[in-house]
């Protein structure tokens, strides 16, 4: 546009750490995990086997950077994401355990599922790798195991 090059950062579920649980866009990460962490059962709309692609914040940063460089990268539009997919049951068993056993019994909620709900949701980083060079580096276990960590911490600075 107007001669600026430009690149299209197409980014999916990101998390990490500082996302607000309370904003009416909160993700599922930030709104199972504080609930699971404050010994309330995370609320599932539908049967939970949605599936969605998350990216870690420092995934998206690191895309971002290579993006500002890529010779090839203007007026390319590519997927920013992990490139795997897990479903709600999934992600809420990785927090789970991350947690630990204050939220080994915390069983999900079900509730109906809502108008306009995706069913499935993966990212094909083809693009991404071949114009950027990206490569997502945390594997979803491990960014919600920091997560997990930071949370706790913020919460006992706040008790």
């Amino acid at each position: 546009a107007f001669g600026l090059p430009c690149v299209g950062l197409r980014f999916f579920n990101v998390y990490g750490p500082r996302q607000d649980p309370n904003s009416e866009y909160a993700a599922a990460i930030p709104r199972f995990v504080t609930r699971l962490l404050s010994g309330q059962r995370p609320i599932v709309f539908g049967d939970g086997l949605q599936t969605r692609d998350f990216v870690h914040v420092s995934d998206v940063v690191r895309a971002n950077l290579l993006a500002a460089t890529a010779r090839d990268a203007p007026g390319e539009i590519v997927n920013v994401a992990s490139g795997k997919s897990a479903s709600l049951l999934q992600l809420i068993a990785l927090i789970r355990q991350a947690i630990g056993v204050q939220a080994a019994h915390l069983e999900p909620e079900h509730q109906p599922a809502r108008a306009g709900d995706l069913r499935a949701s993966s990212a094909d980083l083809t693009r991404a790798r071949q114009v950027l060079g990206y490569e997502p580096r945390v594997a979803l276990a491990d960014g919600l195991a920091t997560l997990v960590d930071s949370w706790r911490d913020a919460l006992a600075r706040a008790a």
